[in-house]
């Protein structure tokens, strides 16, 4: 039998095929119930005839990957018309007593169906032969062929269709991957320029300008605060979506109390037309990462200050008991919706956002993966008089 170089794409046409369990089982079950000696599922194109899966009891000597001359071979026909061939006896059969395809590999039977995919292409054929006559040109038979031949195509369908769905996941993976390096690397880049503005804006607050100068400065120095956030949450955001997850040191060098007080006071001169109430009890030691929990907080006062209503005190509350740690953090405004309240923790879910409230909708999605790092949990209370964010860890 001729041999040739099997292309790639015949290669994972053979996989696909012998990647179906029945297959085996169908071709064993042809050959016993027509008598013939040799099964084949075969890929057929235009120019090429190869061997997908075979059953070879007769030693015709052509296994799978095996390739014929497509225009020796009545699959071509098969192909060119779609149509099933099916014959008993050649010496006998009017049509093909003198076709070359029979005499060059002296069979006497033969049976061939096509085997057609969901969406209309030809794939090949499922087929049989044997030297010797058998009775395979009848209604019992051809169907048998012709239900194993739709089993066949289905299952070439599913195949393709899960290998056309990984591919496209890998692809959108690896972009996303490109993306979140991107994000990284922007978050990095972007810290220089800020700390540059930063330590500019408190040299001008420091020396002496008139009203409406300090005003622009104090607004400059607001924005770079504000952004620092954003990058540091961008930033942990990429972490953890390219594997890195939220990283805790426990090694603090500042009370958990002092890092607290230090949030809300610098709050307290970025807003200080804002009144933050405190009421802290942290008289016992706690494992955590005081700066992540700071980061945490931080971003729940700077949420409650922009979402509370103006006139209103934010309270913030902390305790530490024997079993466990808790920070609240609440606010009197708007009730959050239960549709809100869903989507409150996934990362770029903001709700409603009015003007002055824009961001990337980062904050309380990385308040909530620091929450779980630390084997904790970041809920929200809302009514109609009041919202409270409270985050609690096991001690």
């Amino acid at each position: 039998m001729e041999s040739r170089t099997i292309e790639s794409d015949f290669e994972k046409d053979i996989e696909q095929v012998n990647q179906i369990p029945a297959v085996a089982n169908i071709l064993e079950v042809i050959c016993s119930t027509t008598g013939m000696g040799y099964a084949v599922v075969a890929r057929v194109t235009e120019n090429r005839w190869i061997a997908c899966a075979v059953n070879d009891k007769i030693n015709f000597g052509l296994g799978i990957g095996g390739e014929l001359k497509v225009e020796t071979t009545l699959c071509h026909q098969v192909r060119e018309f779609q149509e099933t061939v099916a014959i008993d006896y050649v010496d006998k059969d009017p049509l093909y007593s003198d076709h070359h395809t029979p005499k060059m590999y002296g069979l006497q039977s033969y049976i061939s169906i096509p085997l057609i995919l969901k969406n209309g292409d030809f794939f090949g054929t499922l087929c049989a032969i044997d030297p010797r006559p058998a009775l395979v040109n009848n209604e019992k038979t051809i169907n048998m062929f012709k239900l194993f031949a739709e089993l066949i195509a289905f299952n070439l369908d599913s195949i393709q269709a899960l290998s056309e769905t990984k591919s496209k996941l890998l692809e959108e993976q690896k972009d996303a991957e490109i993306r979140e390096q991107f994000i990284a690397m922007l978050g990095h880049d972007l810290r220089n320029p800020v700390n540059a503005i930063s330590i500019s804006a408190q040299v001008l607050l420091r020396s002496s300008m008139d009203e409406r100068n300090m005003k622009l400065v104090k607004i400059i120095q607001d924005s770079t605060i504000r952004t620092k956030g954003l990058i540091d949450n961008m930033l942990d955001f990429a972490s953890g979506r390219l594997g890195g997850g939220i990283k805790l040191n426990y090694e603090n060098n500042v009370s958990l109390e002092d890092v607290l007080n230090q949030v809300i006071n610098e709050l307290r001169v970025v807003y200080p037309d804002r009144l933050i109430l405190t009421d802290l009890d942290l008289n016992k030691e706690i494992k955590g990462d005081h700066k992540r929990i700071a980061q945490l907080f931080s971003n729940l006062l700077g949420n409650a200050i922009t979402h509370g209503e103006q006139g209103t005190p934010i309270i913030v509350s902390a305790k530490t008991e024997s079993d466990h740690f808790e920070l609240c953090v609440t606010n009197k405004g708007n009730k959050i919706s239960s549709e809100a309240k869903r989507h409150l923790f996934m990362p770029f879910s903001r709700g409603k956002v009015h003007q002055g409230q824009e961001g990337l909708g980062l904050g309380l999605y990385i308040a909530s993966e620091i929450a779980k790092a630390h084997n904790g949990k970041l809920s929200v209370d809302s009514t109609d008089e009041q919202t409270c964010f409270t985050f609690h860890i096991p001690n």
